[in-house]
């Protein structure tokens, strides 16, 4: 039955005139947000370069923090939920998202990372991508459906730009609204509008960070088991931070009722954890995340970037979850090589994506994005098998729970719970 509605819906958008609608507003969603999204890479490389050449910044993080806070304080207060305004209103479209939400999350995210706050960056893509096609609203009569799919296109434009992976942006779209459903219904101009944003943001003057697994072992009970091992810790380190991140933002909000100074006070904090564990937890830790296929790091390592980042994104400042999850999933893969007898590149490889499963509830975007970032230069059967069995076991222990609290369990992880089913995360981990 479920495969026969998909199955009408994916017909439904192969006809003529849908294609030819939805071809023409695809590409221009994904060559605006291809385009912002190129500007904010280039936006974020300056911020590093500054960063790195001026410690010193480090100590106005809570500054920075208080003009974040600031200026969000001015504008519509819908646009502070960030991810979870987008995931909302798919599941019910009302006001069209203020398109102040583009330029605020872009100004707030270079200003997080000039002064050396631990965010990610693909929460900032994928809200300038969705208020950026909620716009043409204005423009064209969308129904109340079609909304739907504008505001996935934008996100799968945005996700896919910022990290140069078509396929995982679309599934990225359709994937993390509900958990354990896809939203079919969107499928081929949701496809568009990330290829059109992927194509757009290569013809500026950006690269993508490229990754190298390096040594790929064949299959095996062995290996096999050893992988599925990896990713239950893979899943429970997702749910400790999601669970944490969720914990913690409410924290803030009790005991510091003002907006304004909630990130003055966690910007003093993740400044004193950066002076005390090293300059290297600032940012995005690009550079940590690539060593870490082939440099094994310490169990330490993967711990500092969660505490730092939860601290930095529970206080208010701006960003995404994403990176860091990458970060913290490939130096605990790394980390764990001391203890399970598989390449570092492959567990760090896993990790990466697989930490990224379990805390966003994708775990096939997330193995799509596994074989654009790996599989170029070392694809093989045994490393598909690897990246789905470390993405879906992770998914499944870091049970339901999510950085993405908005979202509604359609389908739950285990079929003795039925009573999760039609519930929120947020609902869930309180």
């Amino acid at each position: 039955m479920l495969f026969n509605k998909s199955l009408k819906r994916l017909t439904k958008q192969l006809r003529l005139k849908f294609l030819l609608r939805w071809a023409i507003v695809s590409v221009f969603i994904g060559g605006l947000s291809g385009s912002a999204s190129a500007i904010f890479l280039l936006l974020l490389k300056w911020a590093k370069t500054t960063r790195e050449s001026n410690h010193w910044l480090l100590f106005l993080l809570p500054l920075g923090g208080f003009i974040v806070a600031f200026s969000y304080s001015l504008s519509d207060k819908s646009v502070n939920k960030g991810n979870n305004l987008l995931v909302e209103q798919i599941q019910k479209p009302s006001a069209v998202i203020s398109i102040i939400m583009a330029p605020l999350v872009l100004i707030g995210t270079i200003i997080t990372h000039v002064f050396g706050g631990s965010a990610g960056r693909e929460g900032t893509a994928v809200q300038m991508g969705g208020s950026i096609a909620d716009q043409l609203n204005f423009l064209i009569k969308f129904s109340i459906e079609e909304r739907k799919i504008l505001l996935m296109c934008g996100m799968a434009a945005g996700f896919s730009s910022l990290f140069g992976t078509p396929l995982a942006g679309t599934l990225f779209a359709l994937e993390i609204v509900f958990v354990g459903k896809l939203l079919f219904d969107g499928l081929i101009p949701v496809l568009f509008s990330a290829l059109a944003a992927y194509f757009v943001c290569g013809f500026w003057p950006v690269e993508h960070t490229h990754y190298t697994i390096g040594i790929i072992p064949g299959l095996s009970f062995a290996n096999l088991g050893w992988i599925v091992l990896a990713a239950i810790a893979f899943g429970f380190t997702s749910r400790i931070f999601s669970s944490l991140l969720f914990w913690l933002s409410n924290q803030f909000k009790k005991y510091i009722p003002s907006a304004l100074f909630r990130p003055v006070v966690g910007g003093i904090l993740v400044a004193g954890f950066i002076i005390l564990f090293g300059f290297k937890y600032s940012g995005l830790g690009l550079d940590t995340i690539v060593s870490s296929f082939y440099i094994e790091q310490g169990f330490d390592v993967f711990a500092v970037k969660l505490i730092v980042t939860v601290l930095t994104l529970s206080a208010g400042f701006k960003g995404g979850e994403v990176t860091p999850l990458f970060f913290i999933g490939a130096t605990l893969g790394s980390a764990l090589s001391f203890v399970i007898p598989l390449p570092v590149g492959l567990l760090a490889g896993v990790g990466f994506v697989a930490v990224f499963s379990g805390a966003t509830n994708s775990p096939i975007a997330c193995t799509l994005m596994g074989l654009e970032l790996f599989a170029s230069e070392s694809f093989s059967f045994s490393l598909l098998v690897f990246l789905v069995l470390g993405c879906f076991v992770s998914y499944y222990s870091s049970g339901h729970t999510g950085i993405y609290s908005s979202q509604i369990v359609a389908r739950s992880k285990y079929g003795f719970l039925k009573k999760v089913k039609g519930k929120s995360l947020s609902e869930l981990m309180k």
